[in-house]
């Protein structure tokens, strides 16, 4: 029973890193650099943001919190309340791996903190924390701002607290499934920024959108993580950049960048970054 398990297992990984490939290939197909855009919005965001070099000392301390992360080799049990890991098959994993597999990467770390310094919103919630490297880049992209960030599994939000605190940062860490949490966290609040890295299902991504659609303004800006991480994430990435009140959204195919201004017209633009 277990050799059936293990290659249903690895069935399933090769069937999705397939997927992705052939995904990735579509992406390429289509995207362009700043020579395919002719919206200035949109320009100056790939020109000013996009294509620049992070600051050194924000890539330093980014660096720092990642090395720290990954020399801590505790063991913790971990509660996945999304979609799951295609990396994982068990839930007790060491902080060194979770950060290792399921932290954010230093191409997006750095676009992160890069973005937060280029908009610099002062209200931000970021969904999702795990051991709170996506939290500590936006921490570092401005470090006025009014960081909640929620997070579903209790051992894990304690490693991002205890690290994001020695790091400087001291953000709103809620604790809990979001479909519990949500509604009460946002309540009479408006945000700046979201950042969506907590739940890699179509149907969920969906009603954390819709409910966010209640805390936007017009200069709001929504980041979907993973849009292309499987064939329901993309459909769910296609329903939200064709809502009625999304003008812009950018695909960076790790990323779905969505915005709300009124006064663009409503484009999409698949960026290579």
């Amino acid at each position: 029973m277990l050799k059936v398990n293990n290659f249903s297992i690895k069935f399933v990984l090769k069937l999705t890193v397939i997927q992705q490939l052939l995904s990735y290939v579509k992406f390429l197909w289509h995207s362009t650099n700043q020579h395919g855009v002719h919206s200035p919005f949109v320009y100056n965001l790939v020109t000013k943001c996009f294509y620049v070099e992070t600051g050194i000392h924000k890539k330093h301390r980014f660096k720092q919190y990642k090395n720290h992360l990954f020399n801590n080799t505790q063991p913790i049990e971990v509660n996945d309340l999304g979609a799951g890991s295609k990396v994982f098959t068990s839930n007790k994993r060491s902080v060194k791996s979770i950060a290792k597999n399921a932290g954010i990467s230093k191409k997006k770390g750095e676009l992160l903190i890069r973005l937060v310094a280029y908009f610099k919103p002062t209200s931000i919630l970021e969904l999702g924390t795990s051991v709170g490297l996506s939290t500590f880049c936006i921490y570092l992209g401005n470090k006025n701002s009014n960081i909640i960030t929620m997070e579903g599994c209790l051992n894990t939000a304690k490693i991002a607290e205890k690290t994001l605190k020695m790091f400087g940062a001291n953000p709103n860490i809620v604790i809990g499934n979001f479909d519990d949490k949500l509604a009460e966290t946002i309540k009479n609040k408006s945000f700046d920024l979201i950042y969506l890295d907590g739940n890699h299902q179509k149907n969920a991504t969906l009603r954390y959108f819709e409910q966010i659609l209640n805390v936007i303004h017009n200069d709001s800006i929504l980041i979907f993580d993973d849009i292309h991480w499987s064939d329901e994430m993309t459909q769910a990435w296609e329903v939200i950049k064709n809502h009625p009140k999304v003008t812009v959204s950018i695909d960076t195919y790790f990323w779905g960048i969505v915005f709300f201004r009124k006064e663009q017209v409503k484009e999409h633009f698949i960026i290579r970054i």
